[in-house]
């Protein structure tokens, strides 16, 4: 069996960082130890040598939407391609979802892992939509949880899309029945009554810097006091996903003050860009639900990311085109989304190399080992250990290199990043223990990719 022997490199865990030696046998992590001579290995080895580098494990995306069918198209990333975008940025891991069709949880669960494991080319994890209560939910719920699912994801807006769970009872009832079941609660977080009263009163336009009018960070701490109040009375585990304000943040204090242990998500985009986006014949393209914030908003959610009260970075990943994007000036139809699973390694890299207090321990835990620990990933993935998965990221602090329209890799053919300079480039990505990214070549294979039954 062939071997890897990466050498000298700075090795980053979340609980240490050390030079030393990492050996990589078949598609494990078998070994790490101050030196380890190639001499000594029986089997045919191959050294690469990492002077300078850091040696972090796999990142994991624990929040895209690859080959999402929305609104009559679908997304320029499908699975093959966002697999490619994923690894030029360290990622080799992500968590996806699974719609509710509302007929069958695990029909919906399997057809979406099918679909992922034939085209996919890093490993993938999935959550479920769960749209309508219905007789006979507890029962999907446990079938959905023993075909591989960790976690579910509700809705507290989308009305007309068909998402949203009005009564309370009902959504009450469906905590009760995943703290039951041990699945996590994962909530898209605007008040759907609240919103609708801004839409009936509105007088304004629907450009795309109206969005935050319409769409406010009130609407997100109203949510967010609602599902809170539901998961104190029931016990179920919170999770919510892509904070994006300042005023959202302080709801989640409240809730802590009150004894409630929730994990928080935020984005890169919600970390560093506002809504001056919103503005200019390009405005479109930063459309995403919910809206760009203000620069106050930023700094409070970096100012939370490093002192912990948010546990977990992904993308909301989710690439239409510059055509696709730009085909509407219209809030209310311009397709929601932006790539970023390539972009989110250096981009939170920042935080550590300008000077912030984020460390490189706390950065491989909000973007690897929290993530693979809080959806039932750890110890396989999101670890650099003897017996993980050989999920290896060969990262160059060093380099400064700007992002552009013209060096990612998604099928969207843009950044929400053009022009923001970042220190730190991926320079190898490992599945497995097999290169799929190095030298700037892709070397990924649709179909390799796994998905990953979490526990």
């Amino acid at each position: 069996m062939s071997c890897i022997l990466i050498q000298n490199g700075l090795l980053i865990d979340t609980e240490w960082k050390r030079r030393a030696d990492i050996l990589v046998r078949g598609s494990k992590i078998v070994r790490i130890a101050p030196h380890i001579n190639p001499d000594s290995i029986p089997d045919n080895v191959t050294v690469v040598h990492a002077d300078g580098l850091l040696v972090l494990p796999g990142i994991i995306d624990a929040h895209t939407h690859y080959h999402l069918v929305s609104r009559g198209t679908v997304t320029a990333d499908s699975f093959k391609e966002g697999s490619k975008a994923a690894s030029y940025g360290g990622v080799t891991t992500v968590i996806d979802f699974a719609d509710d069709d509302k007929k069958s949880l695990v029909s919906s669960f399997k057809s979406r892992a099918d679909a992922m494991g034939a085209d996919m080319s890093i490993d993938f994890a999935i959550h479920q939509g769960v749209y309508a209560f219905r007789e006979g939910l507890y029962d999907e719920l446990k079938a959905v949880r023993d075909a591989g699912c960790r976690a579910i994801k509700l809705f507290t807006t989308y009305r007309d899309a068909g998402y949203l769970i009005e009564k309370r009872e009902e959504l009450k009832q469906i905590f009760s029945m995943c703290a039951d079941l041990g699945l996590m609660v994962c909530v898209h977080c605007e008040d759907d009554e609240f919103l609708a009263s801004i839409e009936a009163s509105y007088k304004g336009d629907y450009r795309a810097a109206d969005h935050p009018v319409l769409r406010p960070a009130h609407a997100e701490a109203l949510a967010i006091e609602k599902v809170g109040e539901l998961a104190l009375e029931t016990g179920a585990q919170l999770y919510i996903v892509h904070l994006s304000s300042k005023e959202g943040l302080e709801a989640v204090r409240r809730l802590r003050d009150r004894g409630l242990d929730l994990v928080v998500e935020t984005t890169p985009h919600y970390l560093f860009l506002n809504r001056k986006k919103l503005e200019g014949s390009d405005a479109s393209l930063y459309i995403m639900t919910p809206p760009l914030r203000d620069e106050e908003d930023n700094e409070a959610l970096q100012e939370a990311l490093c002192n912990g009260e948010i546990q977990v970075v992904a993308t909301d990943h989710c690439s239409f085109t510059r055509a696709q994007k730009l085909e509407s000036n219209d809030v209310r139809t311009i397709y929601p989304g932006i790539p970023g699973s390539e972009e989110m390694l250096p981009l939170i890299h920042n935080l550590v190399a300008n000077g912030a207090l984020l460390t490189l321990n706390e950065m491989v835990n909000v973007l690897s080992t929290g993530p693979a620990k809080y959806f039932g990933l750890y110890p396989q993935k999101g670890a650099l250990r003897e017996g993980s998965d050989a999920d290896i990221v060969v990262f160059n602090p060093d380099v400064s290199w700007t992002l552009s329209n013209d060096n990612i890799h998604s099928e969207c053919g843009y950044t929400a990043y053009d022009g923001m300079p970042v220190i730190g480039h991926v320079v190898m990505t490992y599945l497995r223990g097999r290169l799929i990214m190095g030298g700037d070549m892709y070397l990924g294979i649709p179909g390799d990719g796994r998905f990953i039954k979490v526990r």
